[in-house]
């Protein structure tokens, strides 16, 4: 995470990613059928869409990387690019969940995909089944929220990106974040790392 202020961009990789999976192109179709097994995109290509992103005129101000880098090869050329704008990371944030909470939270997850809000089975349903309660349209549930491809994508990030917390305890700039408490008492937490 890198903000110079309350304004900024927050770069998400995962909608960056599915929106060029939805582009009728070559590399659109790569990235979806990627997407589709649960597997994750080439470090390569990653790291050319991330500073892509990060050149464009809202990031002058600051930005948020959510869920990038996810391992150390894209954290080293994250690092490289960064030092060579003068820019340097300077706040990472891990949220701490146990693996059942999360496939529990993901695959219960619905969409209302004009709009993006979000509802879920049990913790926040709508008021009619796979209908959005402002517009009555249908929801959407996205292909990769699933158990099966969930499980992978946790096995992957515990040999892969989990090694992260460590190369960013070294610099200094981690933020370890208990994200299985209320959403208000999460806000509060991080809240209170970037006020100081």
């Amino acid at each position: 995470t890198q903000s110079k202020g309350s304004s900024g961009i927050n770069a998400e990789y995962g909608d960056m990613l599915r929106a060029i999976a939805k582009e009728d192109s070559p590399l659109g179709k790569r990235v979806a059928s990627t997407l589709a097994a649960g597997e994750l995109v080439t470090d390569s290509l990653v790291i050319e869409i991330i500073e892509a992103n990060l050149q464009s005129e809202a990031c002058k101000i600051g930005f948020m990387l959510d869920g990038f880098p996810r391992n150390l090869v894209q954290a080293e050329k994250l690092d490289e690019y960064l030092e060579g704008q003068s820019e340097p990371l300077n706040n990472v944030v891990e949220f701490k969940v146990k693996d059942d909470i999360l496939v529990e939270r993901i695959s219960g997850r619905m969409i209302h995909q004009s709009s993006g809000r979000t509802y879920h089975e049990v913790f926040a349903p709508p008021k009619v089944p796979m209908t959005d309660d402002v517009t009555g349209e249908p929801l959407m549930k996205r292909p990769d929220d699933n158990a099966t491809v969930l499980k992978r994508r946790l096995d992957i990030y515990h040999e892969q990106t989990a090694p992260l917390i460590e190369f960013y305890q070294k610099k200094g700039i981690l933020r370890s974040i208990d994200a299985m408490q209320s959403p208000e008492k999460v806000f509060k937490d991080i809240s209170a790392h970037f006020t100081h």
